[in-house]
């Protein structure tokens, strides 16, 4: 199921704003997050516009979770984060994601606080999206 109206499924323009795909995972898609204030943002997104994860099969659950875990590994491998926070939100866009936030104990702007949805703070250019994404690919 698809939704005509999300970033997540119909993706160009409306992915384009705030990430860029990296690639697909077993059952759900991994993208950068195109603000970077934590290096290696990451969002893992699930292949079908479902709003909560009660909504698929115990064994579509625990392959997205798979997912999860394999794109929080190739974050630690690429990036090497002191710890990598996840977050699950969705009420407006109401499509199953998870953001994978690095944090770095060097970060004097949000070490051992939650981080901010969107600090809106750091972009990168064309060939660093491009090299973020290598390196991720790289240790996925």
């Amino acid at each position: 199921m698809k939704d005509c109206n999300c970033g997540y499924c119909v993706g160009g323009e409306p992915l384009a704003k705030f990430g860029i795909k990296i690639c697909d995972l077993t059952v759900s898609q991994l993208i950068l997050f195109k603000e970077q204030s934590h290096p290696g943002r990451c969002i893992v997104a699930y292949k079908d516009h479902i709003s909560e994860i009660v909504n698929i099969t115990d064994e579509e659950r625990n392959a997205y979770f798979a997912d999860v875990a394999r794109a929080a590994k190739a974050i630690h491998a690429a990036f090497g984060p002191k710890k990598v926070n996840y977050g699950a939100y969705g009420d407006t866009g109401c499509h199953l994601h998870f953001h994978l936030v690095p944090k770095y104990e060097d970060d004097p702007f949000e070490w051992g606080g939650v981080f901010a949805m969107n600090p809106d703070r750091k972009y990168l250019s064309e060939e660093e999206y491009a090299a973020m994404i290598e390196k991720i690919k790289a240790n996925l």
